[in-house]
């Protein structure tokens, strides 16, 4: 199994860089960037530091590369935070210096189109944390989410070992940023949570993680650029999550189909599934249409491991990726997922 660096934690003062690698949201809706940089500074005790194309709408990938490498250069910088993700962060790692990042390896956090820089750490041993983007989370109305914010903490301050539990509830409903600060007075509309669903849940397995967002890492697979041999992913825990994009549940069967071909699926004893996001702003659905989507994608999920990893434990409904609250999980460093006992435990 392959060896990872595990950056140094930070300490109350720290310089952290808040960057954009993907969307520069924080050009479009600077009153969600300024709460989440607030609360950075509030909540956290870090200093925030913004580069040129943070709040730059349409940034040429090479700037946003520069940005990356100028923090990743810095020793001031103890930490590197995505504002949100986007869709083009794949033309960004070109631009990437390797070397100069195994050198001065930092905590970096992010998700969705974040899992472009994730993996392309990955790749060079360095663990990250899938999860975190400022926007999202450090930016949600009404108040932090105490497990968005707690693993946050964990990841980039505190580490050490925490369990995960299921939440009583959740929220898929993205507030209108473009009515901030107004929109952001009150928190999220929250639901019931579908609970964490487990199959085969018959070994213990501590192994590093991988994976992230499924059509982020259809995409790496399709460019075959960012993909390491088969066998450097074995024993490791498969994190899988979708985006507000909603693929279908015949989408998630043909990627995961394709990662099978590959040979990928066949690596991993233990996976861990995302809540999976069933209504967003743009394609509002009723509560029932939610659960059956839901509910098609798991069946999907089943469908290809049955094919390609049979014997693999699954657990479905965790709060990572596109929900909220958001569990930041290691990327690259050690999760414990625990069948017998129903556990999983992310070691920081």
């Amino acid at each position: 199994m392959r060896q990872f660096t595990l950056p140094a934690k930070l300490a109350a003062g720290d310089q952290v860089a808040v960057v954009s690698p993907s969307f520069a949201a924080p050009g479009a809706y600077p009153a969600v960037h300024e709460l989440s940089m607030h609360r950075l500074r509030a909540e956290f005790g870090l200093v925030p530091v913004e580069y040129p194309t943070t709040r730059k709408l349409g940034a040429p990938s090479a700037e946003r590369a520069a940005d990356l490498m100028a923090a990743f250069a810095d020793p001031q910088i103890r930490a590197i935070l995505t504002t949100i993700g986007g869709d083009d962060q794949i033309t960004v790692l070109p631009f990437l210096d390797p070397d100069v990042v195994a050198a001065n390896p930092k905590p970096f956090a992010g998700y969705s189109d974040n899992t472009n820089l994730l993996n392309w750490l990955w790749n060079i041993g360095i663990v990250g944390y899938h999860g975190g983007s400022t926007m999202v989370h450090l930016g949600r109305g009404g108040r932090l989410h105490p497990v968005s914010a707690g693993s946050l903490r964990a990841a980039l301050l505190t580490g050490g070992d925490v369990e995960l539990h299921e939440t009583a509830t959740f929220s898929e409903d993205e507030q209108p940023w473009q009515e901030a600060p107004a929109s952001l007075a009150a928190e999220p509309t929250m639901l019931p949570s579908p609970g964490w669903v487990w199959h085969q849940p018959d070994q213990v397995v501590t192994a590093p993680t991988w994976g992230g967002n499924l059509e982020i890492l259809h995409w790496n697979l399709a460019a075959n650029r960012w993909i390491r041999p088969v066998a450097d992913y074995a024993g490791c825990v498969l994190l899988l999550e979708t985006s507000e994009e909603m693929p279908s549940a015949d989408e998630v069967f043909r990627m995961l189909r394709n990662v099978g071909e590959r040979g990928l699926l066949a690596q991993f004893p233990a996976v861990i599934v995302g809540l999976a996001k069933a209504s967003s702003l743009g394609a509002h659905r009723d509560l029932a249409d939610r659960a059956t989507y839901r509910d098609d994608q798991r069946g999907a999920v089943m469908r290809a491991f049955e094919a390609y990893n049979p014997d693999a434990m699954i657990v479905f409904n965790v709060d990572i990726g596109h929900t909220d609250p958001q569990w930041v999980l290691p990327y690259g460093g050690l999760v414990t997922v625990d069948g017998p006992a129903r556990r999983i435990t992310a070691h920081y």
